[in-house]
């Protein structure tokens, strides 16, 4: 760190009274400086990455009713996780979780070091350090949105991201400099974590209400809603496709499961087209149908992935089918499948559009 910007680092000390009164409570977290269980942290971490704490506290209970320990977790089978992930999305995660477990069993337990615990399975640069310094209070800085958010103001940084984010996550590194902060690792790593999401908040921040205020940059020149600076994004194209929903007088419906690796790996869905970048005709659709019938349409469904927007059709037919001979996949039930977010508003588009038009057929 250049020495002109060292006096900028602001005294973790007044950060960790702030958070002493006002930490969050979330059920991952141990009592403030109590150790922290690493099967609860990283299992919660894997969980946050790319999903807010609201979806994830009802997972993570489930998770850990079903799998108290690490070693029971090692021992289910990536169907039972599947199942009881779906709808938390980024489906890679929970494949690499128990990839993980594994390893970890294997070893013996936890490792604490961050470059040790990058070797495992779904783990990065910034799980490594959460883990490291949260459940094993060791002094290192685990850098996500919030904590950069908090590091462009506080050193009114005004370069764009991405470009500048190892710029930016140098600068962030520092932020544990001071003694307080070494002292109390863990507690000051929720601190940060904490301080991005109560307070230095992506718009409006409450900077009259942050312990540290007198100290930002950014604040001072009147900055801080406008950091992180982001150069412009191109805009995420759009595609098109169409699933088709076969039901049996079980009312369970026709299932195949999806490859391991890609978009939704592993989850189950129901039969379809692929997604395209043009919409297209019904007879092309029907052209990808598993059989050729008398398809009924239910409205389209829009959803939002990182990096494309999906507009899906859901054809249904308009009586049971019985005795299928298709040569992928088998009937199950919907309830208890591993079906993606996207394949339950599918299958909820159908049960509504079906009790709505079959009365009339």
């Amino acid at each position: 760190m250049p020495a002109s910007l060292s006096h900028l680092v602001p005294d973790a000390h007044l950060l960790l009274e702030w958070y002493d009164q006002n930490g969050r409570t979330l059920p991952w977290r141990a009592e403030k400086s109590a150790q922290s269980d690493p099967y609860h942290i990283w299992l919660s971490e894997i969980m946050l990455q790319q999903t807010g704490v609201k979806t994830v506290t009802d997972y993570y209970h489930k998770f850990l009713q079903k799998w108290p320990t690490i070693k029971e977790f090692s021992q289910a089978s990536e169907e039972e996780i599947m199942k009881e992930w779906a709808g938390l999305g980024y489906y890679a995660r929970a494949r690499n979780l128990l990839k993980c477990a594994h390893k970890i069993m294997e070893l013996g337990a936890f490792p604490s070091a961050p470059e040790t615990l990058k070797k495992l399975p779904g783990i990065g640069p910034y799980t490594a350090n959460a883990i490291a310094s949260i459940a094993f209070n060791q002094p290192f800085v685990a850098i996500d949105g919030n904590v950069e958010r908090v590091a462009s103001r506080i050193f009114a940084f005004t370069k764009a991201l991405p470009l500048a984010r190892p710029a930016l996550h140098k600068l962030a590194e520092t932020l544990n400099h001071s003694p307080a902060a070494q002292n109390r690792p863990s507690d000051f790593m929720q601190a940060l974590f904490d301080l991005g999401s109560l307070i230095c908040t992506p718009r409006s921040p409450a900077c009259l209400s942050c312990p540290w205020s007198d100290h930002c940059q950014a604040f001072k020149k009147n900055l801080a809603a406008e950091l992180p600076k982001r150069a412009p994004k191109a805009k995420n194209p759009t595609k098109y496709g169409a699933v088709f929903i076969m039901y049996n007088s079980k009312d369970e419906i026709w299932l195949q499961k999806r490859p391991a690796k890609g978009l939704l790996g592993s989850t189950m869905e129901m039969p379809g087209t692929s997604w395209e970048l043009e919409k297209q005709e019904e007879k092309e659709n029907f052209a990808q149908a598993p059989l050729q019938a008398s398809w009924l349409k239910a409205p389209d469904i829009k959803h939002v992935f990182t990096h494309f927007t999906l507009f899906l059709t859901p054809y249904f037919l308009s009586n049971p089918s019985e005795n299928l001979s298709l040569t992928k996949g088998g009937w199950g039930n919907p309830k208890e499948a591993a079906l993606s977010t996207l394949m339950k508003k599918a299958y909820q588009h159908f049960l509504k559009e079906k009790k709505t038009i079959l009365p009339k057929c």
